[in-house]
């Protein structure tokens, strides 16, 4: 697609209510009806990784639904990130249920073809587990990646019940496969009881920053946000979301909530604060919609992916203008 190029846009829902028709992500059209994209909204809906409450097979669904509501134009980011590049909504990855490394297999391959499109993944969980053939995938494009990993809990772990694919050790995985950057790796939004203070060393010897939620609390989110570009530089960047980074109060819904966390609000200005870094692919995971109610978990991770997509969208214009410019 050129600059002189019209991407493909949501359903005017002026014309049509909202709660009308498919519940593609932001009434965005489907990939088959667009050919190729700049950003694929795809879901995994996979939740066989989990160690407490399942459920998040249903969330990208759950996200889908929630978007509805999403507007063209985002003025946080001065931006109409569905006319600046071309989003569609990709489907559904489908996966083994019973068998983790098929699934983890599986995600990794429909990964590869997507970004051999030349897309970006805007991924919709499924839980934690996903995020390593992601991460795989990804990396074979741009090379090892830095991360910035949201969540209340590390998942560096090394194994639950001795398997090595579960959602608590995707990053452990990651730093072992040697696909991440380990000189830009922050955690942000971390808080609640570990198992031991080891987890903790384990977690720096694997070359992890941390960023609590208290952190957050304490020195704001323009601070943080500018900490973690710092970090980050012009490094190929991923972001994984678990919407667990966020207080039971604004994401009940999701597998093994902790208190104390950010606020939805929060979480949206540390990443409008970070739109200036190269977000390659992101995933916003964990939405358990059963333990929802008026869809307040459905409704950020939404949000959340709305800015993400923005980030990515904002960049794609940019760099096609200036190729265009040569």
């Amino acid at each position: 697609m050129s600059s002189n190029e019209t991407p493909r846009g949501p359903v005017d829902s002026s014309r049509i209510p909202r709660y009308a028709g498919p519940a593609t992500f932001a009434r965005l059209p489907r990939l088959d009806e667009v050919g190729t994209a700049d950003v694929a909204v795809v879901g995994v809906p996979f939740d066989s990784g989990v160690s407490y409450r399942p459920g998040a097979r249903f969330g990208g669904n759950a996200i889908r639904e929630a978007s509805r509501l999403l507007r063209p134009y985002n003025p946080a980011q001065d931006a109409s990130p569905f006319a600046l590049a071309q989003v569609a909504d990709g489907g559904d990855i489908a996966v083994n249920p019973f068998n983790i490394n098929e699934a983890v297999e599986t995600i990794e391959a429909a990964a590869d073809d997507l970004l051999g499109t030349g897309a970006r993944l805007m991924t919709l969980g499924g839980d934690h587990t996903i995020a390593l053939p992601l991460l795989r995938s990804v990396a074979k494009k741009h090379g090892p990646v830095a991360l910035l990993h949201f969540d209340a809990h590390l998942d560096t772990w090394d194994t639950y019940f001795g398997v090595e694919y579960t959602h608590g050790t995707p990053f452990r995985r990651a730093v072992e496969e040697g696909i991440l950057d380990t000189s830009a790796l922050s955690h942000v939004g971390t808080r609640g009881p570990l198992y031991g203070k080891q987890d903790l060393t384990d977690d720096e010897k694997m070359g992890f920053g941390i960023v609590t939620s208290a952190d957050v609390y304490r020195r704001g989110a323009d601070e943080v946000a500018d900490q973690l570009r710092q970090r980050i530089g012009d490094r190929p960047l991923y972001i994984s979301i678990d919407i667990d980074c966020l207080d039971p109060a604004h994401a009940p819904g999701t597998g093994t909530p902790e208190a104390g966390g950010m606020t939805s609000r929060e979480l949206l200005e540390i990443l409008r604060g970070l739109a200036g870094c190269n977000l390659v692919s992101a995933d916003v995971v964990e939405v358990a919609p059963a333990y929802d109610h008026a869809e307040i978990t459905s409704v950020a991770a939404s949000h959340t992916a709305y800015e993400l997509t923005t980030i990515m969208s904002r960049q794609i214009a940019a760099a096609r203008k200036d190729a265009e410019a040569k």
